[in-house]
């Protein structure tokens, strides 16, 4: 569950800033405004699905999720391929993100 949170929240995240992106930097009309802004309200929502303690830890371990999915909306929307460095950075980022969300706690 809290993968799929995660990758949900994500690609909300990313649809509804790219929506505010196509407006302001695109062009787009103004009415891209209102899906994007369903689009943040569900990314947030999805983010209190994630089993953690705390809201902070769910936060920074989620940040690891965003570039990896970044990248591919990198890739599959904008169609520009990521290369090495960014799929290298991209697993440092997830490493990090497991370390922080499923790491041993003290009691």
């Amino acid at each position: 569950m809290t993968i799929a949170a995660y990758m949900g929240a994500a690609f909300a995240e990313i649809a509804g800033c790219f929506a505010f992106w196509a407006w302001l930097r695109l062009g787009k009309s103004p009415l891209w405004l209102a899906p994007g802004l369903a689009s943040l309200a569900a990314f947030a929502w999805l983010l209190t699905l994630v089993d953690s303690e705390a809201a902070g830890r769910a936060y920074a371990a989620y940040g690891g999720v965003y570039i990896v999915a970044s990248l591919l909306w990198l890739w599959g929307v904008e169609g520009v391929r990521p290369d090495r460095w960014d799929t290298v950075g991209a697993m440092v980022c997830l490493a990090g993100a497991a370390i922080i969300l499923f790491g041993p706690r003290a009691p």
